[in-house]
């Protein structure tokens, strides 16, 4: 009898354990998946701004040894 007492109550803690733990791998998935949602968006925009670099670099023209204003 106090086998089967023990036996059940050791098996209510590993329950209540697994419960805990599946709660807790939840609330790390659910962390994991927003911080992958905001690198794809800064990747995103990192590409963005990298293709609007580029095509500012190439519209403007460098000047031809051109002297300063100043001069």
């Amino acid at each position: 009898m106090a086998d089967d007492q023990s036996l059940s109550a050791r098996i209510e803690a590993l329950e209540m354990r697994l419960t805990y733990q599946d709660e807790t791998i939840e609330t790390l998935n659910q962390a994991v998946t927003a911080q992958w949602q905001q690198i794809d968006a800064l990747t995103r925009q990192i590409a963005a701004l990298s293709d609007r670099l580029a095509q500012a670099e190439t519209s403007v023209a460098a000047p031809a040894n051109e002297r300063p204003p100043h001069y």
